[in-house]
């Protein structure tokens, strides 16, 4: 993948990366649990001046005295892990429009890591997960995986 775009849950923060991610990994530090509200935070990092929010603004919050989480402030979609004194930015990989093109290569804050997470790919799957994503999807307000003009559409009830 050579650029990217991606944003947030409701559509009111849109980005765009003119350039291929770097340093694709998985966070299992406490800090990223939080911010993440998972077990986990997946990241990559691109330039600075590569990256732009082309949609919305991003709203910060300072957890600790050198990184700064950015997020949508209308939905709290995690967006950014910002290391402030460094000429890179990492995005959530979650928030892109095609997740599946960038593959986590390592993990981190393993100490933190839950002891069962090796485990996860054991679990049954839900036996009511078809009926239930499809009672969801008449009422979906989530933006496209894709950019649009104009958000929430006009049409929309």
């Amino acid at each position: 993948m050579t650029s990217a775009t991606g944003g947030c849950q409701c559509g009111a923060v849109r980005y765009r990366i003119d350039q291929a991610l770097e340093n694709a990994h998985i966070c299992h530090c406490r800090m990223c649990q939080k911010a993440s509200g998972n077990y986990f935070m997946p990241l990559a990092r691109t330039p600075r001046a590569k990256f732009a929010v082309t949609r919305g603004e991003i709203g910060w919050f300072q957890s600790s005295d050198i990184v700064r989480r950015g997020f949508c402030r209308d939905c709290g979609t995690p967006l950014l892990f910002d290391v402030v004194d460094r000429d890179t930015i990492n995005v959530v990989l979650g928030s892109l429009d095609d997740p599946e093109a960038v593959k986590p290569t390592f993990q981190c804050g393993l100490h933190a890591r839950q002891p069962w997470f090796g485990e996860l790919d054991t679990l049954e799957p839900s036996s009511d997960e078809t009926s239930w994503y499809q009672a969801i999807a008449p009422s979906n307000h989530q933006h496209p995986d894709h950019d649009t003009e104009q958000w929430p559409a006009e049409n929309r009830s």
